[in-house]
């Protein structure tokens, strides 16, 4: 009997250990999600920089930005 309560307790404990590796996901955290640059006259140049932090478990990626 205490050889089966020692193996239940190894599958439960295995079980955490694996799902929070299973579970790591990449997240981001952006200060601001958008910026109004106001009333800009045409063909002029701007910039404006938005700070990306990973805050997730995982390599975050960014494969691709699209402008509003």
């Amino acid at each position: 009997m205490s050889n089966i309560r020692l193996f239940a307790a190894f599958l439960l404990l295995a079980f955490f250990l694996l799902s929070s590796f299973v579970m790591a996901q990449p997240k981001m955290y952006l200060a601001e999600e958008e910026f109004d640059f106001g009333y800009v006259p045409q063909s002029s140049r701007i910039a404006h920089v938005f700070w990306i932090k990973s805050v997730g478990d995982d390599t975050l990626k960014i494969i691709d930005i699209k402008t509003g």
